[in-house]
This record gives structure tokens, sequence and C-alpha cells, in this order.
């Protein structure tokens, strides 16, 4: 390429460096990313569920949902939390797709820099033999021996921005990636509060089943004495004995679903399912509401919940890489050189003779695909669609979640209150019957009415207790709270 004329080679230089200087000025193809424009209510509809005569109410206030499970006031259920975050296997598995992801844009900006490749070769020939008539050799061929070493440098001069935008791309997938983990943290932390709360409801139902079961064996056991006596037939006591025998059957019932709450703990924590059952097998309350929660504004939402700010990220992508495909179609330049020693004594390496280089620019441009690039970049024009339209379902998708977990949170209230009224006066209804039924002024069977409403409003109760607080988690996880100090980015 170069011959030693210095004109030539200043003629070149000065190509070269405007060349480069086009590079770092020009502009990329494709289309410039834009964030889509998404209309939101102003208000939400779910709020008028919650009215301020709740014992637990929703506000329009500034959102602050850092830390959510600390408004329950429960130890346990915290250090659960801050265990999961730091032992999750999900979490640890979209931490290391942000690193692939942090890698994948390394890779995409390595052609920005010049590329060399380093050579060295040893060669060890021998010519053909000089052959005389009847088959005698004549003269044998000579050894020859060859060193070689060298340095092949390239440059591609990212003039339309293929590459750049190649590099955009690749850092709209490493927000994407980021996000996917708050995204992840969200569901976790909702996770292990929802199975901590199920796991104190199923215990204190527990508790409701063996009180009620208590109270029914000391009624049989009365019953029983005034059959005994001749006082009543053997039908009450039948009547007694099923009782009992139906609250003891729902007693292995909880119990089993408190195991499991335990289990599927001690995997959101990344250790055995039973590793928690010591910890945690003791019964405990069911954590009290929060006395009010803030929601704040639609419009909140678009910034707060990282499923919405994937999706915005994956349409950036989408976006770069059009005009990744679009850079095809136009010229490639590219700078080359190279520079390397010859000899055929190694001891001659040194000397200048032995020197060899070469260096100049070049241009390559597809002037004849098949349509490839064409159809490359219509590809990634339907991929851009597709992706603003996930992200405008994904809007639509967490607007209806905090709505329905607003409806559920205010009705399971209104729920709960009315079966602590039932309860009180089932209570009273217990108490009454079984006064008139030893006074002989009333049928047993208003007794065994009485105490089956009370065991089954009881137990209502305590799953509407549980159902609240299970709505409310469900209601901060549809506002994308809680990942906000849940642990830095990998």
């Amino acid at each position: 390429m170069a011959d030693g004329n210095p004109k030539r080679g200043k003629l070149l230089l000065i190509v070269g460096l405007a060349l480069c200087l086009v590079a770092g000025s020009g502009c990329a193809v494709g289309p410039d990313y834009h964030p889509p424009e998404t209309k939101v209510p102003t208000t939400w509809d779910g709020q008028n569920a919650v009215t301020p005569a709740q014992p637990s109410k929703t506000t329009i206030d500034p959102v602050t949902l850092v830390e959510w499970w600390n408004g329950f006031n429960d130890p346990t259920l915290s250090s659960l939390v801050e265990m999961a975050v730091r032992a999750n296997l999900d979490v640890r598995l979209a931490e290391a797709r942000i690193r692939q992801a942090r890698a994948a844009r390394g890779v995409a900006g390595a052609p920005l820099w010049p590329q060399a490749d380093a050579s060295a070769l040893y060669q060890r020939s021998q010519g053909s033999s000089e052959v005389i008539g009847g088959g005698a050799i004549a003269t044998a061929g000579a050894l020859k021996n060859l060193w070689q070493a060298g340095l092949d440098a390239s440059w591609e001069i990212d003039i339309f921005g293929g590459t750049r935008r190649g590099i955009e791309a690749a850092t709209a997938d490493l927000r994407a990636a980021e996000e996917d983990r708050r995204d992840v943290l969200i569901t976790l932390v909702g996770d292990v509060g929802s199975n901590y709360i199920n796991l104190r409801g199923f215990q204190q139902q527990i508790d409701i089943a063996r009180k009620n079961l208590k109270a029914q064996k000391h009624n049989a056991a009365i019953i029983q004495k005034r059959y005994d006596a001749g006082f009543v037939g053997g039908l009450d006591v039948a009547n007694t004995r099923a009782q009992v025998a139906t609250t003891e059957a729902t007693i292995p019932v909880f119990e089993s679903s408190a195991r499991a709450a335990i289990y599927s703990l001690g995997v959101l924590l990344g250790r055995e399912p039973a590793a928690l059952t010591p910890d945690l097998a003791k019964a405990a309350p069911i954590p009290p509401t929060p006395l009010s929660i803030p929601v704040g504004l639609p419009s909140e939402l678009l910034r707060r919940r990282p499923d919405i700010r994937r999706a915005e990220a994956q349409i950036h992508a989408a976006t770069a890489r059009i005009g990744v495909a679009t850079a095809d179609l136009f010229p490639k330049f590219n700078l080359a050189g190279s520079f390397g020693v010859s000899a055929s004594d190694v001891t001659r390496l040194s000397k200048w003779t032995s020197n060899f280089w070469s260096w100049g620019p070049s241009v390559t441009w597809p002037i004849f695909a098949g349509g490839r690039i064409y159809w490359n970049i219509k590809v990634q024009d339907a991929l851009q669609e597709q992706a603003l339209l996930t992200y405008e379902k994904t809007v639509l998708t967490a607007l209806k979640d905090v709505e329905t977990a607003l409806v559920a949170y205010g009705k399971q209230q209104e729920t709960r209150k009315s079966l602590a009224e039932a309860v009180v006066n089932n209570r009273k209804a217990v108490d009454l019957a079984m006064t008139l039924y030893l006074a002989g002024k009333s049928d047993f069977l208003n007794v065994l009415i009485a105490q089956r409403s009370l065991f089954t409003t009881e137990d209502a109760l305590a799953q509407s207790t549980r159902t609240v607080d299970t709505n409310l988690i469900a209601l901060y996880k549809a506002l994308g709270g809680g990942w906000e100090k849940a642990g830095p980015s990998p």
C-alpha cells in the first residue's frame, strides 16, 4: 500500500484524520428515542372503596413506600425480608443478568477502538530435488527457514453510528436488567410478607379451633352426664360427639397449611424448606394493619413501577437497533496497517532491512445483499412496535392492579368489621342458648346452632384479618413500593 513516498504518506494521514473527525461528529442513522407519551387517570377510582371511616385508610399523600413491611411493626417479618433480599436465588439470578448485560455493553463498545492482532511464524521447507535419467538423484533441494513476527491493526470509523447505536441498545438492555432486578425484589418481599401473614393467620385459626373444641368437649361431657342421669336422649349425645369430631377435623388442615407457609418462606430465603420451622412453628398474632397507606397519584406509577420502567427501556433498545440495522445500508470506512519483521535467520530479525510495513484507508459498501439489509430493518421496526405495545399493556395492567387492590383492600375491611360484630353476638347467643337448655326452656339443637355459628364466624374473622393484610401487601406490590432501599445493583 505504501511505497515510501513522503507526499503520499502525508496525504493518507490527512485523509485518516479527516475520517476520525467525521466519526466524532457524524450523525447516527436511524430514529432517535423519545419516551412514550401515556395518558393515565388523574385519580384512582378504587380510592372511593377505602373511606376515612375504615380502621385503615389510604391517602393521596406523596408515596413513601420504602421498606413498607416495617409498617406492620413485626420484627420477625422485617428480619425475614432482610434475609430474603440477601439470599434469595431469584434475586441472585437477576443480579447475574445485570452483570451479563453490563458485559454485553462492553462488547458492543469494543469496535469504537482500534483492533490489533500480533502474530509470529516459523516455517522450515525444502525445495524439489533434481532427478537425472535412470532415477539417480544428482542434487538435493535446499532447506529454507523463515522467521516472521508482526502486528496487524485496523480501525473501523463509525461514521454512520452503527456501533454507537449498538452501545445505545446495550445500555438500554442494561437498564432493563436493573429494572428486572427491582421487579424481582418487589415480588420477593411481597411473597415473604404474604406467606408470613398466611402463617400467622393459619396459626390463629388453629388456636380458634382448639378453643372451640375445648368448649365443645366440655358441653359434650355435660350432655353425657345428663344422658346418664336420664334427663336427655341419645340424640343429644350423638349430636355433641359429631360436633366435636367435625371441629377436630379442621385442625390438621390448618396445621398443614401453616407448615406449607413455613416451607415457602424457607425457599424464599434460599434455604431448605424446613430450616425455619424451629423459629416460626410457635404461634404469634397476625400483625396489625397500618393506620394509613399513601397511594399517590396514577401518574407517579409510571416512574415507580419497575416493570413499566423495564418496558420503556426495552422500547429504547428496540429503537436503537433500528439504527444498527440501518447503518448496514451505508459504506464502512476502515484504517488498516501492519508492521513486522521477516528473515531466513533469526539473528537477522533485529536488522532494519528485515522490516516490512503497510497502512491505508479502505471502504466497503454492500451493493447487493438480496434484500437482507432491507428486511432486517423491517424486522427491527416490527420489534420496536411490539415493544411499544408491550409498554402500553404493562401500563394498563399496572393501573388495573392498583385499582383491584384498592377495592379488595377496602371491601375486605368492611367484611372484617361485620364479622367482628357477628362474633360478639354469637358469643352471647352461645351463652344464652346453653343457659336456656340447662334450664329446660330450649332445645339442644339451638345450642349446636349457636356453637357452630360462633366457630364459623370466629374462623371467618381470622381469615378476613389475614386477607386484609395480604390485600394490603398486594396494594404495596401494585404501587411498586419496597425496592428503593432493598440493596444496590451488583
